[in-house]
C-alpha cells in the first residue's frame, strides 16, 4: 500500500485513456528470491529521482504498489511477500492483477508451494514470465534453472541469456536477436516453440527446410503467445546491475495483456442472483473491489482498490457490499455482512510509499480511495442503483489459534476497537471470543502473521498485549448411574427455604445432550416446581461440577421429593437440585472429554511418511488417504485432539518442508486421557 510521503518531486500520475493502455503485473516468488529488489529497479527505471533500497530487504508482510508510465502504457506493478504466513497479501496481488511474473532464485531449487502458485495462475488463464535471479552466487546455474523451469512449469523457454564476466552478469543478449553461435542449442528451443504456438501452419515447414525465419514475424508470435499465456518467457535479471530490467518491462509492456481481455472474477447481486454482464468497459456500471486496506495517520482509511468496469470518480455515491460470510460457508466474526452507501474521498495513484492525486480511475485501473469508512478489504464498490457483490479471491483459513490479553487497562479499553480495525484490513486474519475459556482468540496463519498483527497494534494504535497459550474448552460428563438427594432448608424468621429433590443421573451416548425426566408419583414435588428442577440442573451442569466447564450427556431422572406449603419456592427447587448434582460429582462418577477435530491433511508424498508419524505423537487416528487433485500428493483424513493441534500450522509446515496444508472441523467431543486428566486435576 502507498502512504502519503509529503514528498512535492513525485512526477505526474499516469493517466490511462482506456483499458488498452493498462498492464497490471504482479510479481511473485518464495521469500529470498529477490522479488522486492526488482520491484525497486523496475519502479527506478521509469520514475525518474526514486533510488531503490540500499542492503538486504525486510521481510515484507504486505503488498506494496506502484503506476508507472512506461512508453505510453501505464505499469501497475505489485509486489507480494514470500513468506507463507501472508498468502493472503499474495492472493490479494493477485486478484489485482492480470499477469504475473515469477521471481525465481537461479541458486536454489523450485519449490512445492510455487509450483502450486503456478497451477493457480493456470487455473484462470493468468499469463505469466520467469524473471531468475542470484545469478552471481556460487551455485547458480542458468541453463539449469531453464530446464527446472520447463520440468515444473511447462512450456517455459528462455528468451534471453546472461553474459557473464568473472561471475558477475554483465549483460544479457535476446536469442532471437543477439545469440552467437554458442547459443544455438538455446535459440533452436526457442524457435521451435514459438512455432508450436504460432498460428503460421507453414512456419514449421519452412524451418525444417532451412529457411531463415524472419526476426520480426517470430517476435510478433512470440508475444502473442505470451498475451494468451500458452508460452512463458525466461529472462535472467540481476537488478541492482539493471541488467535484465528493461528487457523484463519489454516483455510487460508489449507482450502481457491489457485487463479488457484478461479474466474477470464472479459477478453477483447482494441477494446472489449471478450478473453476467460485467466487461472491462469504461461506460458500464461500476463494480470494483477492495484488494487492501490501511489506516493512515494523516488520512485515515485508505483503499486500494481495482476498478474491474465503469469508471470511479472523486465524491461519487457508491455502494458497498461485503458478504464474506456467503462465500465461506460460514459467518466470520469481524466481517459481518453489510450493505451501505458511501461516498468516495480523494483519489490516487500509487507510488511505493508516496501517491500522486488523480480525478478517477476506469475500468482496468488500480487507485487508492480515501475515507471509504465501512469498506473492507475484498468487499464490493459498485453503482448504487445497481448494487454488486464480486466473489472474494480464495481466502485461505486461519489455523493458529493464540489468546491474547491487554497489559493494562488502558490497553483494555482500546484492544476491541484495534482489532476490528485490523480484522477489517487483513481477511486472514480471525478474531473469536471464547466463553467457554474466556479468553480472546486470535486465529491466524503462522508465527510471522502473529507477531506481524502484535507489532501492528503496539506501533500503529499503541496496545499491548501478551499472549497465552489457548485453553481447549473442555466438557464434563458422568461415567455411571447415580442417586443422590439435594436437600435446601432455611429458616431464619419468616418465610423460609424448602425444597427437596431425590434424583438420579445416568451417562448418555456421546452427542446426546441433556435429558430431563420427570417420574415423581403421588405429588411429592408439586407440578408448579418440576419445572424449576429441571432449570436448576441446567444451570448448574452449564457451570459445571468438577473443573468449571460445561457437562453434557447427561439424563436427569427426578424421581422424588418433598415441598412445604409456605416455605417452597422455585428458587428454593432450583438451588436443591444444583445441590444435587454437586454432591454427586466427584472423580469417581465423572470424566473430562476432550473436542476431536476431523482434519485433512494435504501433503506432497515424499513427506507422507513424516506427516503420518507426526499425527501419532499428537494422538491422531488416520481414518484414510486419498490422492490429491495433483499427481504426487496425497490428502490425510484424521481425528486429532484439538489440544494436539495449537501449533500444527507451524509443525506442519516444518516435517511437510513447506508443503502441507490443513483444514479442520469439530467432530465431537472424547474422554480426556487418565494421565492428563490428573494434570489437570493437580494442584497448581
Amino acid at each position: 500500500m502507498a502512504r502519503p510521503s509529503g514528498r512535492q518531486d513525485l512526477p505526474a500520475a499516469p493517466d490511462p485513456k482506456a483499458p488498452q493502455d493498462i498492464r497490471n503485473v504482479v510479481l511473485v516468488g518464495p521469500g529470498g528470491a529477490g522479488k522486492s529488489t526488482l520491484f525497486d529497479h523496475l519502479v527506478a527505471a521509469r520514475i525518474p529521482g526514486h533510488r531503490p533500497r540500499e542492503g538486504e530487504h525486510e521481510r515484507s508482510t504486505s503488498i506494496t504498489t506502484a503506476a508507472l508510465e512506461s512508453n505510453g502504457v501505464t505499469i501497475n506493478l505489485i509486489d507480494t511477500p514470500g513468506f507463507p504466513d501472508f498468502i493472503g497479501e499474495l492472493r490479494a496481488g493477485l486478484r489485482a492483477a492480470d499477469a504475473a511474473v515469477f521471481v525465481i532464485s537461479a541458486a536454489d531449487e523450485i519449490d512445492r508451494p510455487v509450483s502450486l502458485l503456478w497451477r493457480e495462475c493456470a487455473s484462470v488463464g493468468m499469463p505469466r514470465a520467469v524473471a531468475v535471479t542470484h545469478l552471481d552466487q556460487p551455485r547458480a546455474d542458468f541453463a539449469q534453472t531453464v530446464e527446472t523451469c520447463r520440468r515444473v512449469f511447462g512450456d517455459a523457454q528462455a528468451t534471453h541469456w546472461p553474459v557473464l564476466a568473472d561471475g558477475d552478469v554483465g549483460s544479457i543478449i535476446g536469442l532471437l536477436t543477439g545469440a552467437t553461435d554458442e547459443h544455438d542449442e538455446a535459440r533452436g528451443a526457442l524457435i521451435e516453440s514459438i512455432i508450436e504456438e504460432s498460428e503460421d501452419a507453414s512456419l514449421l515447414d519452412r524451418y525444417l527446410e532451412g529457411e531463415q525465419l524472419d526476426t520480426d514475424t517470430l517476435i510478433a508470435d512470440l508475444r502473442t503467445a505470451i498475451n494468451r499465456g500458452s508460452f512463458f518467457p525466461i529472462v535472467p535479471v540481476a537488478p541492482r546491475s539493471d541488467v535484465g530490467v528493461p528487457e523484463l518491462l519489454g516483455i510487460i509492456e508489449n507482450a502481457f495483456p491489457d485487463p479488457s481481455v484478461s479474466w474477470l472474477p464472479p459477478v453477483h447481486t447482494p441477494a446472489g442472483a449471478p450478473i453476467k454482464d460485467v466487461t472491462c468497459d469504461p461506460d458500464g456500471p461500476l463494480v470494483a473491489q477492495v484488494i487492501k486496506t490501511s489506516t493512515d495517520p494523516y488520512v485515515g482509511r485508505l483503499s486500494l482498490v481495482r476498478v474491474f468496469s465503469g469508471r470511479l470518480d472523486v465524491d461519487q455515491g457508491v455502494h458497498v457490499s461485503g458478504h464474506m460470510g456467503d462465500f465461506v460457508g460460514h459467518e466470520v466474526e469481524g466481517h459481518d455482512a453489510h450493505d451501505e452507501d458511501e461516498r468516495v474521498g480523494p483519489l490516487a495513484s500509487p507510488l511505493v510509499d508516496g501517491h500522486r492525486p488523480v480525478s478517477h480511475g476506469i475500468a482496468g485501473d488500480i487507485v487508492l480511495v480515501s475515507k471509504l469508512s465501512r469498506a473492507e478489504t475484498s468487499d464490493t464498490l459498485s453503482s448504487t442503483d445497481r448494487p454488486a457483490v464480486v466473489a472474494p479471491w480464495l481466502l485461505p483459513e486461519p489455523q493458529l489459534p493464540v489468546a491474547i490479553r491487554a497489559a493494562t487497562k488502558s490497553d483494555e479499553d482500546k484492544l476491541a476497537g484495534a482489532l476490528q480495525r485490523l480484522a477489517a484490513e487483513d481477511v486472514t486474519v480471525r478474531m473469536e471470543h471464547s466463553s467457554d475459556t474466556d479468553q480472546m482468540v486470535l486465529w491466524t496463519m503462522g508465527q510471522a502473521h502473529l507477531d506481524d498483527l502484535v507489532a501492528q497494534l503496539a506501533d500503529r494504535y499503541g496496545v499491548t498485549v501478551t499472549a497465552e497459550p489457548h485453553r481447549t474448552a473442555l466438557r464434563e460428563t458422568f461415567v455411571r448411574k447415580v442417586s443422590v438427594q439435594g436437600r435446601h432448608v432455611k429458616q431464619s424468621g419468616g418465610h423460609g427455604q424448602y425444597a427437596v429433590c431425590q434424583i438420579e443421573i445416568e451417562p448418555l451416548p456421546r452427542g446426546a445432550g441433556f435429558e430431563f425426566v420427570d417420574k415423581v408419583v403421588g405429588g411429592a414435588v408439586p407440578r408448579q416446581f418440576i419445572p424449576s428442577v429441571e432449570k436448576g440442573a441446567r444451570a448448574q451442569l452449564e457451570k459445571g461440577l468438577l473443573t468449571g466447564h460445561p457437562v453434557v450427556d447427561v439424563r436427569v431422572t427426578l424421581v422424588d421429593g418433598k415441598a412445604h406449603s409456605v416455605d417452597s419456592s422455585d428458587v428454593a427447587f432450583q438451588t436443591a437440585a444444583a445441590l444435587a448434582l454437586k454432591e454427586a460429582a466427584n472423580e469417581s462418577t465423572m470424566a473430562l472429554l476432550e473436542p476431536i477435530d476431523s482434519v485433512a491433511i494435504t501433503t506432497a508424498d515424499e513427506y507422507l511418511g513424516s506427516v503420518m508419524s507426526d499425527l501419532r505423537g499428537r494422538r491422531g487416528q488416520v481414518v484414510g488417504t486419498e490422492p490429491g487433485e495433483e499427481q504426487g500428493w496425497t490428502v490425510v483424513h484424521a481425528e486429532v485432539p484439538s489440544a494436539e493441534l495449537s501449533r500444527y500450522p507451524i509443525d506442519l509446515r516444518s516435517v511437510s518442508h513447506g508443503t502441507g496444508s490443513f483444514t479442520r472441523e469439530p467432530l465431537r467431543h472424547d474422554l480426556l486421557p487418565p494421565d492428563k486428566v490428573k494434570a489437570l486435576l493437580a494442584p497448581s
